[in-house]
């Protein structure tokens, strides 16, 4: 009898134990922070759980998991570039999840084993600031040819490819469009004209709205927020054609808090997320309304864009990024 009591409380403390694990989960996202400050506490307003979130770009995500892969400190990945969950999986660091909620993503935009699921489109973009333009004599880039004019020496921003999955994508787009070695010779002629290459991918827009520099290279959900804060800006695309981002996430293999992963995981691929999502210029795969100058992918030329490849090239395209063109200063 006393056995079976001893056995009943041991019960009752493992059962409690678990339902107070689930009043939070430990997520890393790569959503711009006021985007992930917005959905967070949504999130925690309708179910209980609070999410303790680390802001990283996409390539500092993949690093942090393999890093911690034989001890897990997040359960889920929330945002970045779908490239990046790509290669996430291809290294073992995450696992499969079916929701409940995957059919509201279109079949196309997901992985059919489950590794990650997209959430939002958004196509690479030019930011000009008008007022430096102006001083310098030129219209904004409607080319990728545009971004080697000499008068753009010292003028341009884009992150690093090997911490940023945006910047990423863009050295896999050049790729795809022209082949590797053209790519490589227009990448070199472009680190000439190259001021700062930033971390973060969103930095710099925020970089050419103050002035700092006269063109950015980066999303467009991002060029429209700065746009619609106040600052000189125009937005273009590259005629010959452009690579987009799917926005992605993941659980995180080992993950601690599984459980209230999944519960967020699932709450991301409702209408309401879809909602909070729209509201900050981005484009959802789920049908809501799109705020005012949002820019759909199917206004812009993209390229036949093959994320499969370029996740899997990642590490060569990088190390050959890092050795012949950062390093040829």
């Amino acid at each position: 009898m006393k056995r079976a009591a001893v056995l009943v409380l041991a019960l009752v403390l493992l059962l409690s134990a678990g339902a107070s694990a689930q009043q939070k989960v430990t997520a890393y996202t790569t959503l711009f922070e006021p985007t992930a400050r917005l959905v967070f506490e949504e999130f925690e307003k309708d179910t209980g759980i609070k999410v303790e979130w680390v802001r990283l770009s996409g390539g500092e995500a993949v690093a942090r998991m393999d890093a911690e892969r034989r001890n897990p400190q997040a359960s889920i990945w929330v945002g970045g570039v779908g490239l990046d969950h790509m290669t996430a999986k291809d290294k073992g660091l995450t696992e499969p999840y079916f929701s409940p909620n995957r059919d509201n993503i279109p079949e196309q935009f997901r992985d059919p084993e489950g590794y990650w699921i997209g959430l939002y489109v958004g196509a690479l973009g030019f930011i000009s600031n008008n007022e430096r333009l102006a001083e310098l004599g030129i219209d904004p880039p409607t080319s990728w040819y545009d971004l080697l004019k000499p008068e753009l020496k010292g003028e341009i921003q884009i992150a690093n490819p090997g911490t940023s999955g945006t910047a990423y994508n863009f050295v896999a787009t050049l790729v795809q469009l022209w082949g590797e070695d053209e790519a490589f010779e227009y990448l070199k002629e472009f680190h000439k004209n190259v001021q700062q290459y930033t971390r973060s991918g969103n930095a710099p827009n925020q970089a050419v709205g103050l002035g700092e520099v006269a063109v950015g290279i980066g999303y467009a959900h991002d060029q429209v927020t700065i746009l619609q804060q106040g600052y000189p800006v125009t937005i273009t695309f590259a005629k010959e054609g452009t690579g987009y981002e799917i926005a992605s996430m993941s659980l995180i293999k080992g993950g601690k808090e599984m459980e209230a992963a999944k519960i967020l995981y699932d709450w991301m691929l409702t209408e309401k997320a879809a909602q909070l999502l729209a509201s900050t210029n981005v484009v959802p795969f789920i049908d809501v309304p799109l705020m005012d100058g949002a820019v759909p992918i199917s206004q812009v030329n993209v390229i036949n864009q093959d994320d499969v490849w370029a996740a899997s090239q990642k590490d060569r395209l990088v190390e050959k990024w890092n050795n012949e063109v950062f390093r040829s200063r």
